[in-house]
């Protein structure tokens, strides 16, 4: 449940001012005397701790929030956002491993059972990734992003040796960040362990921003329609 749900104006309305810091703690002042308010036993429970059995990897883009592309409840989903949804390979050299740690946290502690990889429509850091357009930049005017979506130069290559520059690559290349950071995910020693036990699974998802449509990735790694009959069991 979202803070618009408790608003007394439109949406509509919202959407005509744009949003900084004191208009969300309006926002926080509705959620608190609305949602909150309503759910305030599911909120004493969550105060004891936490039992998600579903880890989401999205995207930071402001246009795609998990929890409410996916209607959940406080509690439900445990979250990691970053630029093109993107998980590293597993690696214990130097450097501070956020991903890592948060995957490590989800699948050895919190035990979840299924992690879903959530990429989407427009995504600018796929974009980057595809044409390269930080590639000389400077840490701090591009480089950072740069470094980041390098992840993705291997399936740079294989979108560009299929579909050149042509519209159709920019999808592809969103589609491909799904399956690149699930191929990496089995790179971790633990979430293979989970799998091959049977008490995790691995999913992939595809936002469309423009019609709301949701795409799941299935076994023959392709992407299906989610209204489809097989898709609610579909696994990558």
């Amino acid at each position: 449940m979202t803070g618009l749900s408790c608003c007394n104006a439109t949406i509509d309305e919202r959407l005509t001012v744009p949003t900084h810091f004191p208009e969300m703690i309006e926002g926080y002042h509705r959620f608190k005397d609305g949602p909150w308010e309503a759910q305030r036993e599911r909120w004493k429970e969550l105060q004891e701790g936490q039992s998600p059995k579903v880890m989401i990897i999205a995207c930071s883009d402001s246009r795609v929030e998990p929890a409410q592309i996916f209607d959940t409840l406080p509690g439900e989903v445990f979250v990691v956002r970053n630029v093109a949804n993107l998980v590293p390979p597993y690696e214990t050299g130097g450097g501070h491993h956020g991903v890592s740690a948060a995957i490590e946290f989800a699948v050895t502690q919190l035990k979840v059972e299924e992690i879903v990889v959530m990429g989407h429509e427009k995504c600018g850091g796929c974009k980057a990734a595809l044409t390269q357009a930080f590639a000389d930049a400077d840490h701090g005017a591009g480089g950072f992003v740069s470094d980041w979506v390098s992840l993705l130069d291997g399936a740079r290559e294989k979108v560009i040796a299929k579909f050149g520059d042509s519209d159709q690559a920019g999808r592809e290349m969103e589609l491909e960040s799904v399956r690149t950071s699930i191929a990496n995910l089995r790179t971790f020693p633990f979430v293979r362990r989970a799998e091959a036990a049977g008490t995790l699974a691995l999913r992939g998802a595809y936002f469309g921003i423009d019609k709301g449509q949701m795409l799941l990735l299935n076994a023959d790694d392709e992407f299906i329609q989610a209204d489809a009959p097989e898709a609610k069991s579909a696994k990558a």
